[in-house]
C-alpha cells in the first residue's frame, strides 16, 4: 500500500515509516500535517477526485533543516569574468505515519456505479448519432450528385449539337508540322583554331 501526495507543488511516493525531505514548512518540530494525496494503491488504484477525499495521508514534522551548500562559479575565459555564488536550501523532515482509505468497499461499489452510469449514456449517444446523421445527409448528396451531372449532360449535349451542325471541310484540315531547318552560323576564326 502506498500514496502519491503532494508537497509544495512536488510529488512524492510515500509508504507508512517513510521520511521525506521537502521544502520548508512553517509548522513546528512535533506538529502533525496532512498531506493532499494524487494517487492511492493498496489492491485497486484509486485517483479520482471523488474517491481521493476519502484517503488521508498523515505525518509528524521531525526537523528544519539546511541542505549541503551548493557552490556555483561563473567564468568566461580570456575576459576576466569570474563570480561566486552559492546556497543552503531550508528544509523540513517529515515522516510518514499513517495512510488511510475509508469506505473502501462504498468506493468500489459507486465506481462500478458511474462505470455502468456513463456507458448506457454513451451507448445511446452511439446509436442516435449515425441515424440523424444519415437522414440529413441523405437529402444533401442527393441534391449535390444531381447538379452536377445535370449540367454535364446539357454542355455535352450543346457541344455534340455544335459538332454535327458544322462539319470541317478537307481543305480546311490541318496538315502535319514539319520541323523548320535550323540556320547555320557562320564561322568565325579564333585565335585558338589558326
Amino acid at each position: 500500500m502506498y500514496a502519491v501526495v503532494k508537497v509544495d507543488g512536488k510529488q512524492h511516493r510515500v509508504e507508512e515509516g517513510d521520511t521525506l525531505l521537502v521544502d520548508r514548512m512553517p509548522e513546528k518540530e512535533g506538529a502533525k500535517i496532512v498531506l493532499t494525496p494524487l494517487l492511492y494503491r493498496a489492491d485497486e488504484a484509486v485517483f479520482d477526485s471523488d474517491s481521493l477525499k476519502k484517503v488521508k495521508v498523515e505525518a509528524v514534522v521531525l526537523s528544519h533543516e539546511r541542505g549541503p551548500k551548493l557552490r556555483i562559479v561563473k567564468f568566461k575565459p580570456k575576459s576576466g569574468y569570474k563570480r561566486h555564488t552559492g546556497h543552503r536550501s531550508e528544509l523540513t523532515r517529515i515522516e510518514v505515519k499513517a495512510i488511510s482509505f475509508a469506505g473502501k468497499a462504498g468506493a468500489a461499489k459507486t465506481e462500478t456505479a458511474a462505470k455502468k452510469a456513463d456507458a448506457a449514456p454513451k451507448a445511446e449517444k452511439a446509436e442516435a448519432a449515425p441515424k440523424v446523421e444519415k437522414t440529413d445527409a441523405a437529402p444533401k448528396a442527393a441534391k449535390a450528385d444531381a447538379a452536377p451531372s445535370a449540367a454535364k449532360t446539357e454542355t455535352a449535349a450543346k457541344t455534340a449539337a455544335k459538332t454535327e451542325a458544322t462539319p470541317k471541310p478537307k481543305s480546311e484540315a490541318k496538315a502535319p508540322a514539319t520541323p523548320k531547318p535550323k540556320a547555320e552560323k557562320p564561322k568565325t576564326e579564333d585565335s585558338d583554331g589558326a
